[in-house]
């Protein structure tokens, strides 16, 4: 099957901005290819995350912590006398 886009469906300027965006000497190529490279980094470090967030939930559910504990480490003691 042919890649691209025809002249008896798109108008002249559609043409002309498909072949800007394809062609590797043009600098809407280069846009493109440098919007899409943030655009995976973006969604690389968002499934990073949540695969992070995953593997701490999986540890704290093993070890038996359920719940955070930093409230101990920053409150005073002696409010709950």
């Amino acid at each position: 099957m042919a890649k691209g886009v025809s002249s008896k469906t798109h108008t002249q300027k559609q043409l002309d901005d498909y072949a800007n965006q394809n062609n590797p000497n043009n600098k809407a190529y280069r846009a493109r290819i440098a919007n899409s490279e943030k655009t995976n980094q973006a969604r690389n470090n968002k499934k990073a995350s949540i695969k992070a967030a995953k593997r701490q939930a999986y540890f704290e559910e093993k070890t038996g912590v359920l719940y955070p504990l930093d409230w101990m480490c920053y409150s005073n003691p002696y409010d709950f006398d």
